[in-house]
């Protein structure tokens, strides 16, 4: 949490960032898993974005996600 709150205050973000050590979220989001580098594999996060509105309905998830590009796909979707 140490680094959260470094980074949060750094970036002058309005908002709380959380912190899943034992990744229960990210598994009940189906977000943690069997991941391959370097012909090695291992468990780790699934990169994914999850839309959800002020009800926590989930809106749209995306899987496999790119960095590159892909802010302006949550933006396009949001508008």
């Amino acid at each position: 949490m140490e680094k959260h709150l470094a980074f949060q205050k750094e970036n002058g973000l309005p908002f709380p960032l959380l912190s899943d050590p034992d990744h229960a979220v990210a598994e009940a989001y189906q977000a943690w898993g069997e991941r391959s580098m370097y012909g090695k594999t291992f468990m780790g996060i699934l990169r994914s974005t999850f839309l959800i509105d002020e009800h926590g309905t989930i809106k749209k998830i995306w899987r496999n996600v790119k960095p590159a590009g892909h802010a302006q796909q949550v933006l396009e979707e949001i508008s």
